[in-house]
């Protein structure tokens, strides 16, 4: 199973939520069920199940703590607030905050790259800087933050 697709995934299912009001399991289903469609079979059968499975966790873990989460960024957004962000930017900086304070499997430097990457993929020229600007911050005080928010 490929993470860095569960990741785009993650960011699509949170978009749809938040655009259209879908429930995390609707949304996580129609992605899974789409990328084994336009991957030509990237997505095989017997992966599907282990990747919407990861998807769901990051979804449901990042709607979960998404208030905390909102606050969190809300002090390393220096002059931005977090409803100003692009829709796409927004669900990249809360996947990536949601991995680097709650998820215990992830280092914090790998969210970040991976947060850049998806920022490069899916936002504008200017998002994988701003991005890492946010993150980059943010990790310096991820052991504090984690420790506070746990």
């Amino acid at each position: 199973m490929k993470r860095r697709l569960g990741r785009e995934l993650a960011v699509q299912s949170l978009y749809q939520m938040e655009m259209n009001e879908v429930a995390a399991f609707d949304a996580v289903s129609m992605l899974i069920s789409e990328a084994g469609d336009e991957n030509e079979g990237e997505v095989k059968l017997e992966d599907a199940d282990r990747l919407a499975e990861y998807v769901l966790a990051l979804v449901n873990g990042t709607w979960t703590h998404k208030a905390a989460i909102d606050d969190l960024l809300g002090v390393y957004l220096k002059g931005w607030q977090i409803s100003r962000l692009s829709r796409v930017d927004r669900q990249i900086l809360r996947l990536a905050s949601y991995e680097m304070i709650f998820a215990e499997e992830v280092p914090a430097k790998v969210a970040v790259n991976e947060a850049i990457e998806l920022s490069k993929h899916f936002g504008t020229d200017e998002s994988g800087k701003f991005v890492n600007g946010v993150l980059g911050k943010m990790i310096q005080d991820a052991d504090e933050l984690k420790s506070k928010l746990k």
